[in-house]
């Protein structure tokens, strides 16, 4: 019997170790992007509709009188608005299936 094939095991255990970690690391990296990103989005959404709060006030006032630039800031923020919910929608509904997968 020989047994000097096992030998060469230890070296790929390292290699195992390794890998598990540096999984974790690339998860938890994705993870990250993904939040920062969806925080990004929110920010901006956020950012559009309060310029189109802005220059409804503007426009109120008597400030401006173009309703032109009204508009555009107003279709900026719906559609940022409209874009955030989708993705949030299409999110949980991803969370969801994986809840419902079964091992």
């Amino acid at each position: 019997m020989d047994i000097t094939g096992i030998s060469n095991l230890s070296e790929l255990s390292k290699y195992g170790v390794n890998s598990i970690t540096t999984a974790k690391e690339n998860r938890n990296a994705t993870f990250e992007s993904l939040f920062e990103a969806a925080k990004n989005m929110i920010k901006e959404t956020n950012y559009y509709t309060n310029e189109a709060e802005e220059a409804e006030m503007a426009y109120a006032l008597g400030i401006t009188d173009n309703t032109h630039d009204l508009q555009i800031a107003q279709q900026k923020a719906n559609l940022s608005l409209q874009y955030t919910i989708a993705v949030r929608n299409h999110v949980l509904d991803a969370y969801k299936e994986i809840m419902n997968l079964q091992f």
